[in-house]
């Protein structure tokens, strides 16, 4: 006499199978809990049953509201003396883009200042927004330019690229002066868009970058979902 499959380890081992097989490639959101239990024929608790061994597995993760993920593998991302977003993450053999939130100028702060060698009050120009890898959520940021880089907002706006906005504003090269990386957990507007639950960990990166006379051209704050991303050191 032989032992029977359990339903909920059959419906596992089913998903399990398509992941790896890449019916489902990482990120994408696997079928609704109710979906599941129609196609294989059970009740959602047997369904349940089968996600929480995946999940158990590491080869799925729940976002509260949004449904169950399939793991993303995390993304190298390097960190040295030039950091430029889109080749890091080309040499992760991903696809990065930007989603520029807001684009202004305004008074600087009094820390804005310090960081950009400024005087308080002085003009910055202020870019937000979004980094994505494969068209999913990796970081937010925020980064700070000094007002004498004329038309910079326009350019960034046109360009949809800090790096090159700072090419046509006459900075041709630039190079990371200092990265500090703090542990945090993800305010709700963080977790929003980066589809993170509240509270999950995420790395601030603070950094000042320099153009070749030695200027700092921009103080950035970066947050990465920390289950997306390994942060390697380079020179």
């Amino acid at each position: 006499m032989t032992d029977k499959t359990p339903l909920w380890q059959a419906i596992a081992d089913t998903l399990r199978a398509e992941i790896t097989s890449g019916h489902y490639p990482p990120g994408d959101r696997l079928p609704s809990e109710a979906a599941l239990a129609t196609r294989f024929g059970v009740n959602r608790h047997t369904v349940r049953h089968a996600l929480a061994q995946l999940a158990d597995a590491g080869l799925v993760h729940a976002r509260r509201g949004a449904g169950v993920f399939v793991t993303a593998r995390p993304t190298d991302y390097a960190l040295g003396r030039r950091v430029r977003f889109s080749q890091n993450l080309a040499a992760a053999g991903r696809t990065g883009s930007h989603r520029f939130t807001r684009l202004e100028t305004r008074p600087c702060d009094a820390v804005e200042a310090q960081m950009l060698d400024l005087s308080p009050g002085d003009p910055v120009h202020v870019v937000e927004g979004l980094s994505l890898a494969d068209g999913q959520p990796l970081a937010l940021f925020r980064s700070v330019l000094p007002g004498w880089l004329a038309g910079f907002c326009d350019q960034a706006r046109d360009h949809q690229s800090i790096t090159a906005a700072l090419a046509a504003c006459g900075v041709a090269d630039y190079t990371r002066a200092s990265t500090r990386i703090t542990a945090k957990l993800a305010n709700a507007t963080q977790a929003v868009a980066l589809r993170i639950p509240q509270g999950a960990p995420v790395l601030r990166s603070v950094a000042v970058n320099l153009d070749d006379r030695g200027r700092p051209v921009e103080y950035g704050r970066t947050w990465f979902a920390g289950d997306r991303v390994s942060l390697v050191l380079a020179d």
